[in-house]
């Protein structure tokens, strides 16, 4: 049996490490792409491979598939988990949290997606790119800054032309976009706007990377094969109107 690859980016955070364990779990071998060396050293474990990458560094990233090319002969699975929220508000936001907040959360999914189908031409099966978005690309009554809200739905019209562009070479691209997750991001806000954003979930409580990371394992698996183009919602029925 071919072996099975998938990359997932920021693979040493919170919701990265819930994936890398859910996919592993699946049966893939894991690469997982982190500039957090130390965190990827605590993710070893059999099946798990990780590459410390500058994701805002396109030659990083294009050094990083052009090995596991040679060294794996291409990937099945991509999932553009890296990304940050950066709290400036407008119009005060600087030009450089701007680009950083674009190149983290965006331009390094478009470099990753651009390196990995190229790698996943050819392989057998429904290859699959998820990438994870935000209820912050849409709902307007969160506190999310504006530079966030923009790089995830950068992302998500990247998943839908990709969707299109691929779906006759059976790549399937969806986005998930969950709502509040426990993460270490939820450190980038003070406690009084936690508790208002966790009590508006209907669960009364914020959802688990792991939850999020069972969406990302269905979408990969078998039965996410004729999903392609899509935004998935997880946000516990919050904004049903």
């Amino acid at each position: 049996m071919i072996e099975k690859i998938a990359v997932v980016t920021g693979a040493a955070g919170g919701m990265g490490q819930a994936i890398v364990s859910r996919l592993l779990l699946d049966g893939f071998h894991v690469i997982g792409f982190d500039i957090d060396t130390g965190g990827l050293t605590k993710l070893s474990q059999a099946g798990f491979e990780g590459v410390e990458v500058d994701l805002t560094d396109p030659a990083a990233i294009a050094q990083a598939f052009s090995s596991i090319g040679k060294a794996h002969g291409g990937i099945d699975a991509l999932v553009n988990n890296a990304g940050t929220c950066l709290m400036s508000e407008f119009p005060e936001i600087p030009a450089d949290e701007f680009d950083q907040q674009m190149a983290l959360n965006f331009s390094s999914a478009f470099h990753c997606c651009q390196a990995a189908v190229k790698l996943m031409l050819g392989r057998s099966g429904i290859r699959k790119i998820v990438n994870i978005s935000s209820n912050g690309a849409y709902n307007f009554d969160v506190f999310d800054p504006p530079h966030y809200r923009a790089s995830k739905a950068a992302m998500d019209t990247l998943t839908k032309d990709l969707a299109r562009r691929f779906a006759k070479e059976k790549i399937a691209v969806n986005s998930i976009a969950p709502a509040m997750t426990e993460t270490p991001l939820f450190n980038v806000v003070s406690r009084e706007v936690l508790d208002t954003a966790i009590s508006q979930m209907p669960h009364g409580r914020a959802m688990q990377p792991a939850e999020v990371a069972a969406w990302v394992g269905f979408l990969i698996s078998p039965a996410g094969d004729v999903c392609s183009g899509n935004v998935i919602i997880l946000n516990q029925g919050r904004d049903v109107r």
